[in-house]
């Protein structure tokens, strides 16, 4: 209840008589409580004054009321769930936030044709900043979840061998890690082999495992609602010079952006770092993304470490960082971890090695 306290004050500082939240990451962040609603209503009421609640489709109001202490409103497939939540304010509502990234124009009209004279302020400002420092008890679920995408990376070296498919490997990586006690994935698991490592968001599929590969796992795993997200590129059989070479920029460059973590450096800071030691090694135009992105309740989450952002970091900020060259003629290569920023510098979540594993064939 902490957290709607914090954001009760925003509201009444700002004459807000209300928040509706509605982004199912941001149910959880304020209540607990999980849920995938698809296309039914979900969200948390948050009045400046008085007690919130939370609207869900009746058939999840027994999960809910494991999570949340406060009033339930549960709504079925056969009434109108608006006329439901509207007739539920427990407050005069005038001026409500909501989040103006989530809100879709149809339901901002259900809302407005409810609400009679009923204007609209953004709340995703806020709640971001909310969410960008991490609590110690949140700090635990993310490690945890690192730990975890760690030993699927473990799991995936183990089971690479020539002619096995890029989806087996996936299928069983996956598998071994939901066994280990994930909640589930934090995103479509990765794994790519061949030239295919050279397209940075490429898809899984029945191209099996050649001798000379690199292999690309990217992939996050998701404990107690909190994300990991961690890249590594092995070599299956002796890999040439100029993928060494490739592979060796990367880790340079990721190595030189971690050192610099910690809180006071400009999150573009980091980014030159990494992009002027590919630069300089002559893949400057095969690096195409950002450095990196937050990382929490959502595996991509705020704030975006690229060269324009001039933010400084803060401690409690927990973020990725991957580079990466992607050659479309020899190969792609990413590494990424976790970083957490401390008092003192900064904590790597994720520790699986990043010297280049060269698997026997």
């Amino acid at each position: 209840m902490q957290k709607i306290t914090a954001l009760q004050h925003h509201l009444k500082q700002q004459q807000v008589d209300a928040a509706f939240i509605t982004h199912p990451d941001n149910v959880f962040y304020f209540t607990g409580f999980r849920s995938n609603p698809h296309e039914r209503l979900l969200g948390v009421f948050i009045p400046a004054d008085g007690e919130s609640f939370l609207i869900c489709p009746q058939m999840e109001v027994p999960d809910a009321k494991e999570f949340f202490s406060g009033q339930l409103i549960g709504h079925v497939d056969t009434e109108n769930a608006w006329d439901k939540l509207v007739s539920s304010f427990t407050v005069p509502v005038a001026k409500l936030a909501i989040e103006k990234s989530h809100m879709t124009v149809e339901r901002m009209e259900f809302l407005e044709s409810r609400i009679q004279g009923v204007t609209f302020s953004g709340i995703d400002d806020v709640v971001t900043e909310m969410r960008l420092i991490k609590t110690e008890e949140e700090l635990v679920h993310l490690r945890k979840a690192a730990e975890l995408a760690d030993y699927a990376i473990e799991v995936g070296c183990s089971l690479i061998a020539e002619g096995k498919t890029e989806m087996e490997i996936l299928s069983e990586v996956e598998t071994a890690v939901k066994a280990k006690g994930a909640d589930g994935m934090s995103f479509s698991t990765m794994v790519l082999s061949g030239l295919k490592t050279a397209s940075p968001h490429g898809t899984p599929g029945n191209r099996k495992i050649q001798k000379g590969d690199f292999i690309l796992f990217d992939l996050g795993v998701i404990v107690n609602g909190y994300c990991s997200d961690i890249t590594r590129t092995v070599a299956f059989g002796e890999p040439t010079e100029e993928q060494r070479t490739i592979y060796q920029t990367v880790k340079e460059a990721e190595v030189k952006a971690v050192s610099l973590v910690k809180a006071g450096v400009f999150a573009k800071d980091l980014d030159k770092a990494a992009r002027d030691i590919i630069t300089s090694a002559g893949y400057g135009e095969y690096f195409t993304h950002r450095l990196g992105h937050g990382l929490g309740i959502s595996v991509h989450e705020f704030p975006s470490i690229h060269g324009e952002n001039d933010m400084a970091l803060r401690e409690g900020m927990v973020f990725t960082i991957e580079p990466g060259i992607y050659h479309p003629e020899v190969t792609g290569v990413r590494i990424e971890d976790d970083v957490v920023v401390t008092a003192d510098g900064v904590e790597v979540l994720t520790k699986f090695t990043k010297e280049l594993l060269v698997l026997d064939v």
